[in-house]
């Protein structure tokens, strides 16, 4: 079976089974030999960040020597992405052996797409013996087909509306979901939340005896510097305190974001008796490896791509822009999923945009471009269409000079979308 013809065959067959609940996953890692209960690492929920502070956490292991396994979801251009272990992808063969394996047993329990991904991770990673599993949270947390994991230190980075149909229409509620991913006495390390969510959380780990560190209170990250070539933060912790630590990732967001990830390294460190090394830390943070979040794929014309998916994500998003280029018009390239409030995000980006470039991105919960137009118009925007997202991004290019600042985004799937088309162009 060749890599297109796995993919269509997963997606077609198991994309349809998808039911929040834990039983069948359950079963499932049960009948595999349960797999997860010989992981230890970290665990990793929240809106939006996850995958930011995921990969963090994958380079400061790696800078410290340990031998790391990272699941994330989802993948922008390959499957292949959702599972690496010392920082290398996993190559399509291995995955698609695992899968063969259970896939009898995958057809038993009726497994759906997300929970084959999550149990082939457990797998891959007992078998490759990690040291530190670094996972990342689905869908909620309570109900997660990840949350079978029993880490050493949970996270949870910051609470916004999003996949309110299924997890519930306010931020106090999500909260509860996202608090479902913590364990009886496993520290929690909290990123930048409001009050009442926070609260929410907050009482669940006091019920469940686990230690909470929050942003703010226990810790802090603020940022000095920040431009396209990177970014510049300061960061104590009890005793540590590093200043002007360098990041290869941008956005005042994700000083928050590293500060998160470094808090709970810390306090892994801790318990297993690992020793930080201020060299390693600074090294780690600017090798770390996440594409399509707030990364530069251009200087002339600026060209940037990330992934913010929901509201919350894309006031970040157009928060950091706004500093980085103050009272200065921007051109945006936009495909969102109807099922986000994108009308709303389309009012953000209309804020500080020049001219939009509009396109339905390949995924077929993508908007249609009629739906993204009737909410520019409502700003009096300039915009543009396209058939497709690799189309808008060449007319975008072409209509550039070399000074101008084009910002893609709106959905990971769009990002994918661009870093090929960006690469078949190059």
């Amino acid at each position: 079976m060749q890599y297109q013809e796995f993919l269509d065959h997963i997606y077609q067959k198991y994309s349809g089974n998808v039911k929040l609940e834990l039983n069948r996953m359950i079963g499932l890692l049960a009948d595999m030999g349960n797999p997860e209960l010989s992981l230890t690492g970290f665990h990793i929920g929240g809106t939006n960040g996850k995958g930011s502070v995921s990969a963090t956490l994958e380079a400061l292991c790696l800078e410290h020597g340990l031998h790391p396994g990272l699941n994330t979801s989802p993948h922008l251009i390959n499957y292949t992405e959702r599972f690496r272990i010392d920082g290398k992808e996993a190559a399509f063969e291995t995955v698609l052996s695992y899968f063969h394996r259970f896939e009898t047993l995958f057809e038993k329990w009726d497994a759906s797409f997300f929970e084959i991904t999550t149990a082939i991770a457990f797998a891959m990673f007992s078998d490759a013996k990690v040291q530190t599993a670094v996972m990342e949270v689905g869908l909620g947390g309570r109900l997660d087909a990840t949350n079978l994991f029993i880490p050493d230190i949970a996270i949870i980075t910051n609470i916004g509306l999003d996949h309110v149909k299924t997890l519930g229409g306010t931020k106090e509620i999500i909260a509860g979901e996202k608090a479902g991913i913590i364990k009886n006495q496993v520290p929690v390390v909290l990123g930048d939340m409001e009050e009442s969510p926070r609260e929410i959380i907050e009482a669940v780990a006091f019920a469940k005896q686990a230690p909470v560190y929050r942003y703010g209170r226990d810790w802090q990250a603020s940022i000095s510097k920040d431009d396209v070539s990177g970014m510049n933060f300061n960061y104590s912790f009890g005793e540590y305190h590093y200043d002007n630590l360098y990041a290869n990732l941008i956005g005042e967001h994700q000083a928050i974001n590293l500060g998160t990830a470094l808090t709970a390294f810390l306090l892994y460190a801790k318990k297993h008796s690992i020793v930080p090394r201020e060299s390693a830390i600074r090294k780690a943070l600017q090798t770390i490896n996440w594409q399509g979040r707030m990364q530069v794929l251009s200087t002339s014309p600026i060209l940037i791509i990330d992934g913010a998916h929901n509201v919350h994500g894309v006031q970040a998003l157009t928060k950091t822009l706004d500093k980085m280029f103050p009272k200065r018009k921007l051109r945006f390239l936009i495909s969102i999923l109807g099922d986000k409030d994108y009308s709303e995000m389309i009012s953000l980006f209309c804020e500080s945009a020049e001219v939009i470039y509009i396109a339905a991105n390949k995924s077929d919960r993508a908007a249609t471009v009629e739906e993204q137009v009737a909410a520019i118009k409502k700003h009096e925007v300039p915009f543009k269409t396209a058939d497709s997202v690799a189309e808008a991004l060449q007319l975008a290019l072409s209509e550039c000079n070399s000074g101008d600042v084009l910002v893609a985004g709106g959905s990971l799937y769009t990002v994918g979308e661009v870093i090929q088309a960006f690469k078949t162009n190059a």
